[in-house]
C-alpha cells in the first residue's frame, strides 16, 4: 500500500509529463492502491485530453459510465479519481465520452495487470509487494560492459516452450513453473541470457506479442505481476540475464487499446500517412508528442527498474526510422528537409538510450534494425542512436543462404560467409538465428540444411561452429539447439520427444559444448568489435569450402577454428598457425567438446609454411569436419 505522500498528481508531475521527462510517470498514472486520509482505496489517473468526460467503470458499479465521474486536472488532459469502492484484483476500464457523445470503454494504458484473454479489462494490482533478492546481480551488472562480456541468448516464447498436457484447454506454464525449468535448462546448456517474446499484454496469440495493448502489464497468460517478478529474480539467482522484446514501433487497432484513445488520434500521428502501417494494419506512435514519448521511455525504464530485466530488444527499429517504410508513393510524408528519415524517432532513440544508460548502466538496449542505417550503436554525441547492440540481419541472411546450398555450389558463394567481416566492427552486432527464420514456410534450422538425414545434422554442427567463432554476440531460438524438424508454432510446445533420438541428443550436447566453450573463454567474446580479436588464416579456400581463422585475446587462451562445409574428407589437411605453442583440439564434429582438457589431442606446430604462415599443423579433416584448437 502506497504512502499518502504519493497520493496525487502534482503540478510538478504534470509539468514533467508535458515535457516528456517524467521517467516514473507510471507511479502516478494508472491504478494505485493507497490510503488517503485514513481511507483505503485505489487512486486512478488517465491522460485523455480530447475527451468530453471520463468515468471509472467496473463490476463495482455495473460498468455504468454515469456512476463514477473522474475529475480533470487543469491544463494537462489528465483525469483522476480516488475510489474506496474498488479493491485489488477487481476489473476496471475507463469510459471515455467523446465530444460527439460516443462512449468508449478503454483499458488503462498504464495498467500493471490485465484480464486473461479474451477478456480486455484492466485489473487492479499493487506492485509495491514485489520482492527481490538479486541486489548482488544488479551491482555486478552495473559494473559490467555488456560489449566485453559473453552473451549467448536463448530466445523463448513461454507459451510454446513447454506446456502441460491440459489445463482448461491452455496448458500454459505459470511464470514460476517456467522459471524453474527454464533456469535449469539454460544454465545446463551454457546460455547467458533468455530473451522473452510477448511478455507485455496483448490480445491475440497469433501476433506473438508484437501487437501490444498493455505496455505496463506482464501478460496474464502465465500469471500475475508478482509471478513474473519471481521469474526474473529466480533466473538472476541462476546467473541468467533476462531480455524482453519491446515494441515501441506500433500498436493494434483493438477497440479497448490505444487507437483513437479519447475519440481522436492521441498516441498515434493524426495524419494516417504518418500514423498507420498499411501492411501491418497497425497504428504508429506519434514521436512528436512529449506525453507519448514519456509513455514509451518511462515504459522502457519500468521494465528495467520495476521488474529488474537486463535488456530490451527493440522490435522493428527500421520501421520507425524510415517514414516510407512499407509504404508506396502518396502513403507517406517527407520530413522538413524532404527526406524519408523520421527525425522525431531518431531523437526518441537518442533520448531513450541516453537516459537508460545514465540510470541503469550495464543494461543492454538492442536494435532489430534491418537496413544499413549508420551508427546505430554509436553515441548520440557522435551522431549515433546510442543502442548497446544491433541485430546483424545481413550476416544472418548471407549465412542462411549459404547453408541452404547444396555443398557443390558453396564454392561459388564463398563470399557469403566472408563478407560480414568487412563490416563486423562497424557496429556492436548480435548474430541472430531468431524465431522469424523458422516460420512462414522458411523451414526449421535443421530442415534448411541440404542432404539426407545425417547430412543435415552434420551441416548444422559446422554452421553453429562457424557462428560461435564469428565475432558478435549470439542468439538461438528455442528448438534450434536440438534440431526441431517442424517450424515454430505458437499454439503447441516444442517437440521435446526428439531428445530421445540419438542424432538430436548428439546435436543438443554438441551445441551445449560450444556454448560452454564460448562463455568460459575471453578470446571468444572480449574483442568482438575490434580487429585485435580476429584474424583470418585462410578465407580464400573457396574450391574446398574450408574456412580457417583465429579468435584471440591479449591474456592468452587463443582459438583456431577450421570448418569444412563439404562432405569431402581432406586426409592431408594442413593449416597455418600464428603461434608455435602446442595446439589442443578441444572440439571435433564427432565428439564435440572434450570433457577434460587433458583428454584433448595435442598438435605441435611444424616449420612448414602454409596459408602465408611459417608454421603449420596437419591433421585429417573429415567430411563436414570441425576443429577448434586452443593455444
Amino acid at each position: 500500500m502506497r504512502k499518502a505522500k504519493n497520493k496525487k498528481i502534482t503540478e510538478v508531475d504534470r509539468y514533467l509529463f508535458g515535457n516528456g521527462t517524467h521517467y516514473e510517470i507510471y507511479e502516478k498514472l494508472g491504478a494505485h492502491p493507497m490510503t488517503i486520509n485514513g481511507k483505503k482505496g485505489v487512486y486512478f489517473a488517465v491522460w485523455a485530453p480530447h475527451a468530453a468526460s471520463v468515468s471509472l467503470v467496473g463490476d463495482f458499479n455495473g460498468w455504468n459510465p454515469d456512476a463514477n465521474h473522474m475529475t480533470p486536472l487543469e491544463d494537462s488532459g489528465i483525469y483522476e479519481i480516488f475510489s474506496t469502492q474498488i479493491k485489488e484484483n477487481e476489473l476496471y476500464k475507463y469510459a471515455i465520452t467523446t465530444h460527439s457523445g460516443k462512449v468508449l470503454f478503454k483499458a488503462d494504458p498504464y495498467a500493471n495487470y490485465a484480464e486473461f484473454r479474451p477478456g480486455t479489462a484492466s485489473v487492479v494490482t499493487d506492485l509495491s509487494r514485489l520482492k527481490w533478492t538479486d541486489q548482488k546481480w544488479i551491482e555486478r551488472r552495473a559494473a559490467t560492459d555488456p560489449g566485453q562480456a559473453p552473451m549467448a541468448i536463448y530466445e523463448v516464447h513461454l507459451g510454446s516452450w513447454k506446456r502441460h498436457e491440459d489445463t482448461n484447454g491452455e496448458g500454459y506454464y505459470n511464470y514460476r513453473e517456467a522459471a524453474k525449468e527454464l533456469g535449469e535448462y539454460v544454465k545446463k546448456m551454457g546460455y547467458t541470457h533468455v530473451e522473452l517474446i510477448g511478455i507485455a499484454e496483448h490480445p491475440y496469440d497469433g501476433s506473438w506479442g508484437y501487437q501490444v495493448t498493455g505496455y505496463y502489464a506482464p501478460t496474464s497468460r502465465y500469471g500475475s505481476p508478482e509471478d513474473f517478478a519471481w521469474f526474473v529474480n529466480h533466473l538472476h539467482s541462476k546467473g541468467i540475464g533476462v531480455i524482453l522484446d519491446w515494441v515501441p514501433a506500433h500498436f493494434p487497432r483493438d477497440a479497448h487499446g490505444l487507437a483513437d484513445f479519447d475519440g481522436e488520434p492521441l498516441y498515434e500521428y493524426t495524419d494516417p500517412r504518418k500514423g498507420e502501417h498499411p501492411d501491418w494494419g497497425t497504428k504508429i506512435f506519434d514521436y512528436s508528442k512529449y506525453e507519448v514519448l514519456n509513455f514509451l521511455i518511462a515504459n522502457a525504464l519500468f521494465w528495467v527498474e520495476k521488474f529488474h530485466v537486463d535488456g530490451l530488444r527493440v522490435d522493428a527499429v527500421a520501421s520507425m526510422l524510415y517514414l516510407d517504410y512499407g509504404k508506396q508513393d502518396g502513403q507517406w510524408v517527407p520530413n522538413i528537409y524532404g527526406g524519408n528519415e523520421n527525425l522525431e524517432a531518431i531523437e526518441f532513440f537518442r533520448h531513450l538510450n541516453s537516459i537508460m544508460n545514465q540510470r541503469n548502466p550495464g543494461v543492454a538496449v538492442i536494435a532489430e534494425e534491418s537496413t544499413a542505417w549508420p551508427k546505430v550503436t554509436d553515441t548520440a554525441e557522435n551522431g549515433g542512436l546510442g543502442f548497446s547492440f544491433k541485430w546483424n540481419m545481413g550476416w544472418m541472411h548471407d549465412f542462411l543462404e549459404y547453408m541452404k546450398l547444396d555443398p557443390y555450389f558453396r564454392k561459388y558463394n564463398h563470399n557469403k560467409m566472408t563478407f560480414s567481416m568487412t563490416y563486423s566492427t562497424s557496429e556492436r552486432f548480435v548474430l541472430v538465428l531468431s524465431h522469424d527464420e523458422v516460420v512462414h514456410l522458411k523451414c526449421s534450422m535443421i530442415n534448411k540444411m541440404p542432404g539426407l538425414y545425417d547430412d543435415k545434422f552434420a551441416n548444422l554442427k559446422v554452421a553453429y561452429t562457424y557462428m560461435l567463432g564469428h565475432p558478435g554476440k549470439k542468439l538461438l531460438f528455442m528448438g534450434q539447439d536440438f534440431g526441431q524438424w517442424s517450424e515454430w508454432n505458437e499454439e503447441t510446445q516444442l517437440d521435446w520427444y526428439l531428445l530421445n533420438e540419438d542424432k538430436h541428443q548428439e546435436l543438443h550436447k554438441f551445441t551445449g559444448g560450444l556454448l560452454k566453450l564460448y562463455k568460459n573463454n575471453q578470446a571468444l567474446y572480449s574483442h568482438d568489435y575490434d580487429w585485435d580479436g580476429f584474424e583470418w588464416i585462410n578465407c580464400d579456400d573457396a574450391d574446398r569450402s574450408i574456412f580457417s581463422f583465429v579468435r584471440k585475446n591479449e591474456k592468452g587462451g587463443n582459438f583456431l577454428f577450421v570448418c569444412n562445409f563439404t562432405p569431402v574428407a581432406r586426409e592431408d589437411y594442413r593449416v597455418g598457425v600464428i603461434s608455435r605453442r602446442k595446439h589442443l583440439r578441444l572440439v571435433d564434429e564427432q565428439n564435440g567438446l572434450v570433457e577434460k582438457m587433458s583428454d584433448a589431442p595435442a598438435f605441435k606446430p611444424e616449420a612448414v609454411s602454409c596459408d602465408g604462415k611459417p608454421y603449420s599443423i596437419a591433421f585429417p579433416l573429415n567430411a563436414y569436419g570441425i576443429a577448434i584448437f586452443r593455444f
